[in-house]
C-alpha cells in the first residue's frame, strides 16, 4: 500500500467516510488496534494495488487500523 496525501482533509473526509455522522478533524477517537487516542484531522490515506483508499490510523503503517476501528475515546 502506498500513503497518498490529501490537501483538503475534511473535504475528502465528507466525501469518503463510510458511516453517518461524518466526524470534524478535531474530534477525538480510540483506536482499537493500537489502542492510542487520535485525533481524526491526523488520519493518513493509503491506496492499494487495485486504486482503492482507505483512511487510515495515524499510526500507520505501525498500526493497521482504519476508519472502521475508530470508537468513542472513552470506549
Amino acid at each position: 500500500m502506498q500513503e497518498v496525501f490529501k490537501a483538503d482533509k475534511q473535504k475528502f473526509l465528507n466525501e469518503e467516510y463510510p458511516f453517518e455522522d461524518v466526524p470534524q478533524l478535531t474530534d477525538r477517537f480510540r483506536c482499537l488496534h493500537c489502542g492510542e487516542i487520535i485525533t481524526v484531522g491526523d488520519y493518513k490515506v493509503y491506496k492499494d494495488e487495485d486504486g482503492t483508499e482507505y483512511i487510515c490510523c495515524p499510526n500507520t503503517p505501525d498500526c493497521n487500523g482504519s476508519v472502521i476501528d475508530w470508537v468513542d475515546k472513552q470506549a
